[in-house]
């Protein structure tokens, strides 16, 4: 699945809704699941609730209705969580993906967090999938039995974990109760993460690699192992360099080169410096990803 960018007009700044719609109309037929609206990589915590709403409803709109819809509906309170939820139901996607809240993360204890997340649980109209945001951002760290514990919830079906770490997908997938979902969060872990069995992924990188990155998922499922490494060694150097090492900005540039919509991030965040617009054109060039082109069968 595609954690989709948000691309925001350059003169106003507002959220560009007709940007979205050509870009999520573009992602549609490359072989993904699906796609998650309102993630990191959307800069959801800029938005506020009329442009997560009016972004959901464009989505909603512009894909088939076989395709899966994530909404990002995670907040620091318990009530605007359950808000966004009920909203993003309303809107019929198919599941939500919360983070969860950290910025009074001395209260954060274990036991306040499997409250919370049972809460939301309980609460959402639609299947719940937890959201171990990446640990370098300003985010609480997950112990596996919390995890475990919260994976007997008949709502909670699954979480995207995106600390990068192997060691840790392989706990949850071992420690977690069988059907709940393990999805990856780093592009450069989603083979080795399929082999411990991690279910899929929702990466970052899959913005500018979406058949590959579906593609790996695919050839893994039909056996064809050698295909889907091969296919990760091109696209895991693509999220080293993009995504982990220049973020948003880097991502956003890497879609104005490859023809979507990307634009500038919402401020404080900056744009990527001209001076970098170069490099991101060589990892994509060297990950063979180019405006058009088919994945080949490899």
């Amino acid at each position: 699945m595609i954690p989709t960018t948000t691309p925001f007009d350059p003169v106003t700044g507002e959220v560009d809704l007709v940007a979205l719609r050509e870009n999520v109309k573009k992602w549609a037929p490359t072989g993904i699941r699906g796609l998650v609206i309102g993630g990191s990589t959307g800069e959801a915590v800029f938005l506020d609730e009329d442009e997560r709403t009016s972004s959901w409803s464009v989505v909603r709109q512009s894909v088939p209705d076989d395709m899966l819809l994530v909404a990002g509906t995670g907040a620091e309170s318990l009530r605007t969580t359950l808000h966004l939820t009920r909203l993003a139901a309303a809107q019929g996607f198919d599941a939500v993906l919360v983070q969860p809240p950290a910025f009074y993360r001395g209260a954060m204890t274990p036991a306040v967090v499997r409250d919370h997340y049972t809460a939301v649980a309980d609460g959402a109209d639609v299947p719940v999938i937890l959201y171990q945001v990446p640990t370098r951002f300003s985010t609480l760290d997950f112990p596996a039995g919390l995890i475990a514990e919260l994976s007997a919830h008949e709502n909670i079906i699954g979480i995207k974990d995106s600390r990068g770490k192997l060691e840790t997908i392989g706990e949850l997938v071992t420690q977690c109760v069988d059907g709940f979902q393990v999805l990856v969060g780093s592009g450069s872990l989603l083979y080795a993460s399929l082999e411990l069995g991690a279910v899929g992924g929702i990466l970052g990188v899959a913005n500018l690699a979406p058949r590959e990155s579906a593609r790996i998922h695919e050839l893994f499922v039909a056996g064809d192992r050698a295909g889907a490494g091969a296919l990760q060694e091109r696209v895991g150097p693509l999220h080293n360099a993009v995504v982990g090492g220049m973020g948003v900005a880097g991502v956003k540039c890497g879609l104005d080169l490859l023809g979507y919509h990307g634009g500038v991030p919402r401020p404080p965040l900056k744009p990527l410096p001209e001076s970098r617009r170069g490099e991101v054109a060589e990892h994509l060039a060297a990950a063979g990803v180019v405006p058009g082109r088919a994945v080949a069968h490899a």
